[in-house]
């Protein structure tokens, strides 16, 4: 099993600090680095692979440094957010222009072996300027696989892909997983972590606010506190009940309807139908106002 860890790890441009202080150990299987866009994933993700060392900390791979290190890239591969793939070479070009790069032994049968991984022999002797997003992902995930590494970095890897192309991502992924690698993707949409991690990091402006497993952080997300706002056919009663309510800590009217501060997630969104059915409310909306990402993940720094 190969190993990344970070330990005490910061990253500064001038005054700029992009990582502070992030101390986390990534194991075999799949997992999610999650965080709002510019919250210190891509330099995460570049530190782990080499690519620029630590203002302060360390960060090791297999029990290795991973900066000034050429070896770590044996057992290392990288996918990056933006692409910089040639659109005149076809699949079966790119590939093997990364097992040449490598030095491999048998540069054409691990370019064959990496394609077959992402099933993409069919289309392989295309250019890959007539790729879909999804199809040209799946290249880059070939060309980053072809030295059979053991950790696989991906940044943003689901960016651009419909429903369909995404799945095929995930279930790829999970089959690596399966074979004992040890994957990490960033993302800054919490249904992606969900449906392929079990295990989330998640950085907010270059700290890391929570760690462990997803059911875990999903659930200091939801019992947090929540703000809603709420339009009905008697506002005025509406708000009257709820300051009642233990599970509501604040209440107000205003133009666009109720404003309520609930304490208590689950307890309040069950106590609202039924405060609404006894006074005879008709609930027409009922909208969270704080869901937004940036908001979600300021409270789990917080907390």
């Amino acid at each position: 099993m190969t190993t990344v860890e970070l330990n005490g790890v910061s990253r500064w441009y001038g005054n700029v600090v992009a990582v502070n202080d992030v101390t986390l150990t990534i194991g075999t299987g799949v997992t999610g680095l999650l965080g709002p866009n510019g919250a210190g994933k891509t330099t995460v993700l570049h530190l782990m692979a080499g690519l620029m060392s630590p203002s302060q900390g360390e960060v090791t791979v297999g029990g290795e440094s991973a900066w000034r290190n050429p070896e770590m890239y044996r057992k290392l591969g990288l996918v990056t957010e933006r692409e910089s793939v040639p659109g005149f070479l076809t699949a079966w070009e790119f590939v093997l222009s990364s097992a040449k790069l490598h030095k491999l032994p048998n540069p054409d049968d691990a370019a064959r072996k990496a394609l077959a991984i992402v099933e993409m022999q069919d289309a392989q002797d295309r250019r890959i300027s007539t790729y879909s997003k999804g199809m040209r992902q799946r290249a880059r995930v070939a060309a980053a696989l072809v030295h059979d590494p053991t950790v696989l970095l991906l940044d943003e890897p689901f960016n651009g892909m419909d429903p369909r192309q995404r799945l095929h991502m995930m279930e790829l992924l999970n089959r690596m997983a399966d074979e004992g690698r040890t994957i990490l993707f960033s993302s800054h949409i919490l249904e992606e972590v969900e449906q392929l991690s079990g295990t989330v990091q998640v950085i907010v402006a270059g700290r890391l606010a929570a760690s462990g497993d997803y059911r875990h952080i999903r659930r200091l997300m939801t019992n947090r506190p929540h703000q809603f706002t709420i339009s009905s056919s008697d506002d005025r009663l509406l708000a009257t009940v709820l300051m009642g309510q233990e599970s509501v800590s604040g209440v107000s009217i205003e133009p666009t309807g109720v404003q309520v501060h609930a304490n208590d997630y689950g307890t309040f969104t069950r106590a609202l139908a039924k405060l609404a059915k006894e006074q005879n409310i008709r609930l027409t909306t009922i909208l969270p106002s704080d869901e937004s990402l940036e908001k979600v993940f300021s409270y789990l720094v917080a907390t």
